[in-house]
């Protein structure tokens, strides 16, 4: 295990190139691009509920296993953690075969959220070819998804209240909360990644490159080529990119992902965390072919509201290439079956299908508890990617806390 102390951290950034040409350009590969490895992180206590802390350690670490079965996967680990990240992958990983279990490596880091698609790199590529085998990342600098520093997950829930005063059951005296340590060390993770990608990996050095727009990588998607889509509350807000307008926000989404048309939907700011991510509302299977999840029966009027702007958009747009999007609909499960009685979770839990996560040769999907709506999913998305072998991962805590496969998750490349 590599120390962690300041010593360490310094040498470590001094060693890591940061790209310096405001003018050098680069290109986003798809999702289904060959990965070199996954990243993931074992969510610190502070950054979750006490009654759910044990449950989503668990779901992250079978997550862990499950892409194992199809390539490396860089679990990112706070050193005090280690020894129980480690007894929770030795009981998910017994019996395994030995290759699946070794393809898991545990990174001593200080990391807090397991939401590392929003909190880590985004792995791209140069865009001039004779410098394309070269590999860089943005560091897009994580804000708390717009200072949101009093939210819900941090501190000022009756769950974490009555953890500190030792009321809640299993709860601890000493239960932590996120304070502005833990904050400024979600801000550098990308970097810390990268740190560690080149200590490992020195043979496949990779550059930083540090984004002028703030964003969260789950509030992107692209197809591999050229067309963005983006919901406009999670991007060009003033809590992200005060003094920005869309159109310098295109600019530098254009020279950085290599961006050639852009799809905005409006969004809702404030209606969760995240200020409504486009990656829990539409994806791209392929080029041209984008599917969407569909509020459940039960769900309340606005998020019908934004589903159908999403739809009445998509229908009527093209991709970068001219092409007309080929849409599918996947409907949500019923909210009851995942929601629980944790005061402060997700009132509307994250229950959706499409936040899905591809990986080399694989298709890994969230399965929330309805067995009808799991199994539904199950059934379009093995039509739509028939080619790929497709795992279900059961989910319950990571829904109830704002987020779910894809959140998790980051290709390497």
């Amino acid at each position: 295990m590599p120390p962690t102390n300041n010593l360490w951290h310094a040498q470590r950034r001094a060693s890591l190139h940061t790209e310096t040409d405001p003018t050098k350009r680069y290109t986003y590969l798809a999702e289904t691009t060959p990965h070199i490895a996954t990243i993931l992180g074992f969510p610190s206590r502070c950054s979750t509920f006490p009654n759910l802390h044990d449950k989503t350690c668990r779901e992250i670490v079978d997550l862990a296993g499950t892409i194992a079965i199809f390539e490396p996967v860089r679990l990112h680990v706070r050193p005090e953690d280690i020894p129980r990240a480690q007894q929770l992958i030795n009981e998910r990983m017994d019996g395994a075969p030995p290759e699946q279990k070794a393809r898991i490596t545990l990174l001593s880091v200080p990391i807090n959220h397991c939401w590392v698609r929003d909190t880590g790199p985004v792995y791209v590529r140069a865009a001039n070819a004779d410098d394309s085998s070269k590999r860089y990342a943005i560091d897009f600098r994580f804000c708390e998804w717009g200072n949101k520093f009093a939210e819900r997950i941090y501190n000022d829930t009756e769950d974490k209240i009555g953890a500190l005063k030792g009321e809640v059951q299993g709860g601890e005296h000493n239960w932590p909360t996120m304070t502005e340590t833990e904050r400024r060390e979600n801000t550098e993770f990308a970097q810390r990644v990268l740190e560690l990608d080149n200590r490992d990996y020195p043979g496949q050095p990779v550059v930083r490159v540090v984004s002028s727009v703030r964003l969260e990588g789950g509030g992107i998607e692209m197809d591999g080529e050229g067309t963005f889509m983006a919901m406009e509350s999670s991007v060009a807000v003033a809590s992200r990119n005060e003094g920005l307008s869309r159109e310098e926000i295109e600019t530098e989404l254009r020279r950085l992902l290599d961006a050639q048309k852009f799809i905005w939907i409006p969004g809702r700011e404030g209606l969760d965390i995240t200020d409504y991510h486009i990656d829990a509302e539409a994806r791209f299977i392929r080029p041209g072919v984008v599917v969407v999840g569909r509020p459940h029966p039960k769900c309340q009027p606005v998020y019908w509201d934004v589903y159908n702007e999403m739809r009445e958009i998509l229908d009527n747009s093209t991709d970068a290439q001219g092409r007309k999007f080929d849409v599918h609909e996947i409907e949500e499960p019923d909210p009851d079956a995942v929601r629980g009685d944790v005061p402060g979770e997700e009132m509307e839990p994250a229950a959706s299908y499409v936040n899905f996560y591809f990986t080399n040769g694989g298709l890994v999907i969230p399965a929330f508890g309805d067995a009808v709506a799991d199994a539904k999913a199950l059934e379009t998305l093995t039509k739509l990617v028939p080619e790929r072998r497709i795992c279900q991962v059961s989910v319950n805590a990571l829904p109830r806390t704002g987020g779910v496969l894809h959140c998790t998750t980051q290709q390497v490349i």
